[in-house]
C-alpha cells in the first residue's frame, strides 16, 4: 500500500520548535522574577511571625517569673515557645541577636529582646536587624 503525500503526517519543523522555545523562554522571565519575590515576601512575614511569638513569650516569660529569661532556650524548656525557631532569612537556630535589658531597668535575665542576625534589608527597606 503506498502512501500518498497528503496522507503522510508531518513532524514540527526546526522554525516550529524554535519559535515555541521562544515562547516558553518568554514566560518563564516574566514568570520567574514574581517568583523569587514572593518567596521573599513569605520568607519576611515568617521573620516578623517569628519575632512577635519570641517578644510575647520573653513578656510572659517575665511577668509570669519576675525576671528576663536567661536565654532562648530557656524559654523553649520552659515551654513558653516549643522550640527556638529558625531565622527563615539565615535559615539556622542560631542567628538570633539577643538584646539584653537596658542598664536603667535592673532587671534580672539576659533576654529583654530579641532580633534578626540576618544581613541585608527587606523589601520596605529596613534592615532586618532593626526589625
Amino acid at each position: 500500500m503506498r502512501t500518498t503525500p497528503s496522507a503522510r503526517r508531518r513532524g514540527f519543523t526546526l522554525i516550529e520548535l524554535i519559535v515555541v522555545m521562544a515562547i516558553v523562554a518568554l514566560l518563564a522571565s516574566i514568570a520567574a522574577p514574581r517568583y523569587f519575590n514572593s518567596l521573599q515576601r513569605s520568607r519576611e512575614t515568617a521573620l516578623h511571625a517569628s519575632l512577635q511569638v519570641m517578644r510575647d513569650a520573653i513578656d510572659q516569660f517575665a511577668a509570669d517569673k519576675g525576671r528576663y529569661p536567661d536565654s532562648l532556650e530557656e524559654l523553649a524548656a520552659l515551654r513558653y515557645i516549643r522550640e527556638v525557631p529558625e531565622d527563615p532569612i539565615n535559615g539556622g537556630r542560631e542567628g538570633w541577636v539577643v538584646v539584653a535589658p537596658p542598664s536603667d531597668m535592673q532587671a534580672a535575665g539576659q533576654v529583654w529582646d530579641v532580633r534578626s542576625g540576618a544581613a541585608g534589608r527587606a523589601a520596605d527597606g529596613r534592615l532586618y536587624a532593626e526589625w
